[in-house]
């Protein structure tokens, strides 16, 4: 949404109650993925829920070390770069420094994980 925030959520530090992640038990002690928008305090502004924690959003980008040569547009960000794509959000594997809204990953095309998904969406209209 543009905010300057720390977490989906603001910038209160992360727990079990929050986001779906490493709190010194994987996945808040189940070792996998929970049920969708099982963490309500977590949610963001708008209501979305799991932007933090519980399964890493794949995205079309390839990843670059910087944003130097980013588009400005949204687009995603494709052509040369390295031979992964980028994960955001940080999952149920993650702690609390990997599941910040600035913190991201790669993973090469065809990697396979309980870790990773993507995120269905649908026009507002």
């Amino acid at each position: 949404g543009g905010r300057d925030r720390a977490y989906a959520w603001g910038n209160e530090k992360p727990d079990c109650s929050m986001a779906v992640m490493d709190d010194g038990r994987n996945g808040c002690g189940r070792s996998a993925a929970w049920s969708v928008c099982s963490r309500p305090d977590g949610r963001t502004a708008d209501g979305l829920c799991d932007r933090s924690g519980n399964v890493a959003e794949w995205l079309q980008d390839v990843f670059h070390k910087t944003y130097e040569g980013a588009p400005s547009n949204g687009r995603p960000w494709e052509g040369p770069g390295t031979h992964g794509r980028v994960v955001r959000g940080g999952s149920w594997y993650a702690g609390p420094d990997g599941v910040r809204t600035t913190f991201r990953d790669d993973y090469p095309p065809g990697h396979r994980s309980t870790r990773v998904g993507i995120r269905l969406a649908r026009d507002a209209r």
